[in-house]
């Protein structure tokens, strides 16, 4: 499975996802818990649609076939880069 980018939200006993995922059972999952907004009413219409952009930017960023560039094609390595 790739990875995905699904908005979420706790209701005070379980993590309740805003779209449907095919998850098998097993999955590693990573959580994000957010700070609340003050006046959590009026920012959530705002909050969602930036979620949605932010995850359709991921999704483009990190599709199936996105390349793997090895490091022999690096031309100028950064100096600064200390590769652990």
């Amino acid at each position: 499975m790739n990875l995905v980018t699904v908005p979420a939200y706790f209701d005070g006993q379980q993590i309740q996802l805003y779209n449907r995922v095919n998850i098998k059972p097993g999955s590693k999952l990573i959580i994000t818990i957010l700070p609340i907004a003050k006046n959590i009413e009026a920012k959530n219409e705002k909050n969602d649609d930036w979620m949605s952009l932010a995850m359709e930017g991921l999704e483009s960023a990190y599709g199936e076939n996105e390349p793997e560039y090895s490091l022999n094609l690096i031309i100028e390595p950064n100096p600064n880069y200390e590769r652990k």
